[in-house]
């Protein structure tokens, strides 16, 4: 299978695009040796969110890793922050300029059709036909795109990112009722720092689903690592940090579920 999936029985599906740690043999052996340490992995999502069962959510994560294909880049491969760097469809360096592949060996034209077909769309395919499930069962569902990165990665921001950042697209992802409703969950505590439509507004999925005027309200977090794990190889998960943050996530979560069961 090319991700999994669990389907579940409230309005609200979290993704999670960027988990994925395979690389099929054909790619790798293409690639160097920074792409096998698979540093930019949005790492242990899956077990920092372990609640969302429990909670009644539905639940898309990756099995292959961003460097063969990124699930949150439009299929034409378009900048989704013009004028400022990021990485691509099909990345050709760490986010530290590492090079992912042997020299000669990088991608062409046909290796990212292929690998479109072969990863892209089945994963949102299956995020199309949940949405689609939740909206007819519910009338109304909220996406929920689950992201983490390292705090300070300087080819793409300066200094330490804020632990908690939100993104809808500068408000077009979702209602403003919804954003409020979750950003004052986040607000109400004061042990990690947030920011809301800053430097990371919201990727491809966020942007294309959320469709507030069809009833799809989509909502991006990109939360620090180090809030829950060693941002330092060998990457390991930290449950004493985890533990403080999961019910925080947990609240935010149940909030965005709330509101879109609200009448």
């Amino acid at each position: 299978m090319d991700y999994q999936f669990r389907s579940g029985r409230i309005p609200l599906l979290v993704s999670m695009p960027h988990v994925g740690t395979d690389i099929p043999d054909a790619i790798a052996v293409r690639m160097t040796p920074a792409a096998m340490r698979r540093a930019d992995t949005d790492w242990h999502l899956v077990q920092l969110y372990d609640f969302l069962e429990d909670l009644g959510a539905s639940s898309i994560s990756a099995r292959w890793s961003r460097y063969v294909i990124d699930l949150n880049r439009p299929p034409e491969d378009t900048n989704l922050y013009p004028g400022l760097d990021t990485t691509g469809l099909c990345p050709l360096d760490t986010f530290h300029r590492e090079p992912l592949y042997q020299s000669g060996q990088a991608p062409d034209t046909a290796d990212v059709r292929e690998r479109l077909e072969r990863f892209w769309r089945p994963y949102h395919n299956a995020l199309r036909q949940e949405l689609q499930r939740l909206l007819d069962l519910h009338g109304r569902v909220v996406l929920w795109d689950a992201h983490s990165i390292a705090s300070v990665v300087p080819r793409f921001f300066e200094g330490k990112l804020p632990d908690l950042n939100f993104g809808t697209a500068e408000g077009k992802s979702c209602a403003a009722e919804l954003q409020a409703a979750v950003v004052d969950v986040a607000r109400r505590q004061d042990r990690y720092s947030l920011a809301v439509n800053g430097r990371f507004k919201g990727g491809h999925i966020t942007r294309v689903y959320g469709q507030p005027q069809a009833n799809v309200h989509a909502i991006q977090l990109e939360m620090c690592q180090s809030t829950y794990m060693d941002e330092q190889a060998p990457f390991a998960y930290r449950p004493d940090l985890a533990g403080q943050v999961q019910p925080l996530l947990r609240q935010l979560l149940q909030a965005a579920a709330d509101w879109a069961q609200r009448r």
